[in-house]
Formats: structure tokens, sequence, C-alpha cells
């Protein structure tokens, strides 16, 4: 289980995230998934920062059964403190960071994609909120960057997800490709924007999230209260532990 960082080509650092076996981040991964993002976008000789995942999916959100293993409320504090540390670390990287999406991003990924300057997904690709299955709340602030505001709300109350193609038709996701190809295209993209010269693409991405109309850090901020309230209530915890067990009386499986 880690965090990874390379560098494919010039002016441009991957980082990579392997949390086997669906990318569902421990508190711990959320901080190091944070950490890797804003080294990368302080080097100066960096330019674009892709972030990438290996395995099944892109990211599955938060680790669900270290929040059940968990009698107090210690899990969920570090859990919506190391979600808003990696989403902000996305966000506020000095340069613009590629997110390439296959597989599943549930939960956690759309807080990551949605706060990227750009998605290129696989064909494969499906993004969603599955959270009020989960017993949490949070994100909204993110997939309102991928979808209209109705559909957001639909997508979010219902718990759907949204495939890689139905983004494209809304404009957030920039290309999508053949699950094969996904890397390659996520990387040529990334390097045509390192050709850029570094200080200018550096005061681009300030000069652009300046112009935002919601302060994302602040209105995820405040989803995250309602998130601990749930906990705090009992509510959290009673749809949490449901979480799985439908599936394992259907199939005779354990999910993860």
């Amino acid at each position: 289980m880690a965090v990874s960082t390379t560098s494919p080509m010039k002016g441009v650092s991957l980082v990579t995230v392997d949390f086997p076996p669906v990318n569902a981040l421990p508190v711990q991964g959320w901080y190091e998934l944070a950490g890797a993002v804003r080294t990368a976008g302080r080097d100066p000789d960096v330019r674009c920062v892709v972030l990438a995942a290996a395995g099944r999916g892109f990211n599955a959100g938060v680790d669900i059964k270290e929040l059940q293993r968990d009698d107090g409320n210690a899990a969920l504090i570090g859990a919506n403190r190391g979600c808003y540390e990696a989403f902000a670390a996305v966000y506020e990287c000095e340069v613009p960071v590629v997110a390439a999406v296959h597989g599943f991003c549930l939960g956690g990924g759309i807080g990551l994609a949605g706060n990227a300057d750009v998605i290129v997904a696989s064909d494969d690709a499906s993004f969603g909120l599955p959270e009020l299955d989960r017993g949490a709340l949070g994100a909204a602030t993110h997939l309102a960057r991928l979808v209209p505001q109705h559909l957001m709300r639909a997508l979010y109350y219902t718990s759907r997800t949204v495939t890689a193609q139905e983004l494209h038709t809304h404009g957030s996701v920039f290309k999508v490709v053949p699950r094969a190809e996904l890397a390659a295209e996520a990387l040529a993209l990334a390097g045509e924007i390192a050709r850029k010269d570094g200080t200018l693409i550096r005061l681009a991405k300030a000069a652009i999230n300046g112009i935002d109309p919601v302060d994302v850090r602040r209105s995820y901020r405040f989803e995250q209260g309602f998130t601990f309230e749930a906990g705090l209530s009992g509510a959290a915890g009673r749809v949490r532990d449901t979480f799985g067990k439908e599936a394992e009386k259907a199939t005779g499986e354990v999910r993860e």
C-alpha cells in the first residue's frame, strides 16, 4: 500500500495511488496523497502533475472498515481531515493536475477528480457519490463541478453513478479513451501543458483558482460538519453497519 511519485517525462510528475484491493484509502493514505501532490507541485522543474491509480479503479473513497473498527470518533475525524487535505492539495497544487481516471471513481474519488484541473478517463470509468449508502455525507461540492446542479442533487440523493462518456457530454471530462490508452493519453496531455513556460503556467493556475465562483475548501468544510453530525446522531453508524452485507447475502462474498 503506497502513494508513489515518478517522473515519466520532462516537466511532468506522476503521482500513483495503490491501496489494494479497491483504493479505499485509510486516514494515513489521504495524508500521504496530499503530501505527494504538494511536493510535486512545489518542484520548480515540474509544470504538470498527473494523478493516477493502480488496480481495479481510481478511488473508492474512505476505508469504511477503518471507521467500523473505531468505537469512538477518532477515525471519522481523521478521515474528514485527511480527505480535506488531499482534496485541497489537488486544488491548490501550484501547477495543473490531470486526473487519469479508470474503473470506479466514488466518494473521495469525486473529491480528487472534481478538484483536478483536467480529467481524462477510460471508457470503463464511472463516477458517483454513494455516501448516503455508507453512512456519510460530503463531496457534493466537487460533484457540482462535474455536473449541473439538478443532476448533482439527483445523483447525490440516489447514489447513482454516471459514465465517463456522460461527463464528457457535460464538458467535465476532457477525453474518453480505451482503458489501454489511458496512461498514454493523460501523459500526452500533461506533456503538452508542461511545454508552457513554468512561471506562466503557475500564474495561470493561481489566476483561474482566484476566479472560481465557489470556495471549494470552505464549501467542503461546511459539508463535513453534517458528516460529523450524522456520526454523533448514530445515523451514520446504523447505515455503515449494513455496508456490504446485502452483497454478502446475495453472493456469499465479502465486499471491501
